[in-house]
């Protein structure tokens, strides 16, 4: 039987579909200001990319991801110390990986007929 879902969440599970390569990306940004061989353009690239992450998810009604992509985004941007920057990084790219799951979860899962259940 084939898995019926809500227009809402195959937009969503499209939107999660491109996010893979662009948490990888910003991985490799981090791991690259963790060895400081980072330059920053690329730095503020990552931060461009992160608010690319931010408005898409905001606008999939996925406020986990968006809310983290705009702290990662924050931090990214701050002065201060570059290693307390990429402890910060590493720390919400974590929480980011966690609500990616979840998301991709909570959309491939077949929502409950409300018609059935209001009868």
């Amino acid at each position: 039987m084939a898995v019926k879902l809500s227009s809402r969440q195959q937009s969503q599970l499209a939107f999660l579909e491109t996010l893979p390569p662009k948490i990888a990306k910003a991985h490799s940004v981090i791991e690259q200001m963790a060895s400081q061989k980072v330059d920053d353009s690329v730095v503020r690239g990552l931060g461009r990319l992160l608010d690319d992450i931010k408005s898409h998810a905001q606008a999939h009604g996925l406020g986990g991801i968006a809310d983290t992509a705009g702290y990662m985004g924050t931090m990214a941007r701050r002065g201060g110390g570059l290693q307390m920057k990429v402890r910060g990084l590493r720390e919400l790219l974590g929480s980011l990986k966690t609500n990616f799951e979840g998301a991709v979860k909570a959309a491939s899962t077949p929502e409950r007929d409300v018609e059935a259940a209001g009868a």
